[in-house]
């Protein structure tokens, strides 16, 4: 898929023109996305030199993107020329409707079968656990 993805509020909390703290779980999750061979796009209202920082503390963290407000690597938007709407599969963005839902439910959203496998996962590691002092007192 194609993932748009909003940097301010989306990515890091909302201090815009500053950078914020990163939300919890955004590079794991977008890095995880990578792997899995999405393409992601910083879509932003960011531009000069507000953008550039947003793209360093995304390349400090490992994230680097396949196209910056921009369909496709190397598109520049032109004035009345090129329309800066993304096409995207999906669009990650602080302001959808219903507001942010975090990371991991996007993680959730995108990829429902991990919840099921986690789930799995879970009871298997209950399963094979000698029983320490918490699971003596807390029964499964």
């Amino acid at each position: 898929m194609i993932i748009a993805v909003d940097f301010d509020g989306t990515i890091v909390e909302h201090r815009y023109p500053e950078i914020g703290k990163e939300k919890l779980f955004a590079f794991e999750t977008l890095l995880s996305l990578q792997k899995q061979k999405h393409k992601l796009i910083l879509w932003t209202y960011r531009a000069g030199k507000e953008l550039d920082e947003a793209l360093s503390f995304c390349k400090e963290n490992g994230l680097t993107f396949y196209a910056v407000n921009a369909n496709s690597p190397g598109e520049k938007y032109v004035e009345g020329k090129i329309s800066r709407k993304i096409y995207a599969d999906l669009y990650i963005d602080d302001r959808n409707i219903g507001g942010f839902p975090g990371w991991g439910e996007i993680w959730n959203m995108i990829n429902p079968d991990s919840v099921k496998d986690h789930s799995e996962l879970s009871r298997t590691l209950r399963r094979n656990k000698k029983g320490g002092f918490f699971s003596k007192i807390f029964k499964s």
